[in-house]
């Protein structure tokens, strides 16, 4: 595995100037992001059969072990706080489980029988979506988990750096980053840690673009938990209902801190109004803007 490989440019990298190594590694990382464009045929389509699937009540499983596990459960962690997506609507089938994300579980990446366990403990359906992630792409745990999910129905996402590997064969959606060598062999938290990380923000932010939690380029969906994030949301608001703060703030007030109910209310709508107008359009404000358009030419 390419993963696994000494780089021959690369094996004296101890012995050359900081600087130099520096540079090499970062020149990786380079690599490594750049190696994500030849997959963004399979990426697209991941995200597009993960959005079909989803629907209202469909929940995101991440999968994994070691680097690739922890680099999973930040990017669905971000999820919540960003779009507003459900805690119980995100779930982690983590090797070695919980005590896993900050540290090294050894052995745990073999256990099999905890993944179909974790997975049959998730009682999965046609409506969840896993993703699963491994640099080898062999990893036991994974591919497991990966191929118990399937036989449940769900959707599975099969992201690996080493091609052939049994976790893209396993997955409905198989997403190949040809990272290559790392220049520390092995030392899979770089190059190919690298490109997850990026591969898991393109799909679980084009999934949050295609269900309508984003509109021109704002979070509209975010939660203002906090003073930074609250004058975010006004902002938001402001810009989109084109009012001033003052309005942005009461508006948001009235609404609990929903944005979309927010801008509906600025723009003379009353609660109830903004809610149904909302659910029909699936909480899509592009679309609620195109239909208060029609309504208003008719």
């Amino acid at each position: 595995m390419a993963t696994e490989d000494v780089d021959p440019r690369f094996a004296d990298l101890d012995a050359w100037s900081l600087a130099s190594a520096m540079e090499a590694m970062w020149e990786g990382q380079l690599a490594a992001v750049a190696a994500i464009g030849r997959a963004l045929p399979a990426i697209t389509a991941a995200t597009n059969s993960a959005k079909d699937a989803l629907g209202d009540h469909g929940r995101l499983i991440y999968v994994g072990a070691g680097t690739s596990g922890r680099v999973a459960v930040q990017d669905g962690a971000e999820l919540m706080p960003t779009f507003a997506w459900p805690k119980e609507r995100v779930c982690f089938i983590i090797a070695g489980r919980e005590s896993a994300f900050v540290t090294s579980i050894e052995g745990a990446e073999d256990d099999t029988d905890d993944a179909v366990n974790q997975i049959t403990q998730a009682r999965l359906s046609p409506r969840d979506v896993v993703i699963a992630v491994s640099a080898s792409g062999t990893t036991p745990f994974t591919v497991a988990a990966l191929q118990q999910a399937g036989a449940s129905g769900a959707v599975t996402i099969g992201i690996a750096n080493n091609p052939g590997a049994a976790l893209l064969t396993s997955a409905k959606c198989p997403v190949l980053i040809e990272t290559g060598r790392e220049l520390i062999a092995g030392s899979t938290r770089m190059k190919a840690g690298t490109a997850q990380k990026v591969v898991l923000n393109l799909i679980s932010s084009g999934i949050m673009l295609r269900l309508g939690r984003v509109y021109r380029g704002m979070m509209v969906n975010m939660q203002a938990t906090n003073a930074k994030l609250k004058r975010r949301a006004e902002a938001m608001v402001a810009q989109i209902a084109r009012c001033n703060q003052e309005q942005a703030a009461c508006a948001l007030d009235q609404a609990d801190g929903d944005i979309k109910i927010a801008v509906l209310l600025v723009l003379g709508y009353d609660k109830t109004e903004t809610e149904t107008i909302l659910a029909r359009c699936e909480g899509n404000l592009r679309r609620v803007f195109a239909e208060l358009s029609n309504d208003r030419s008719e």
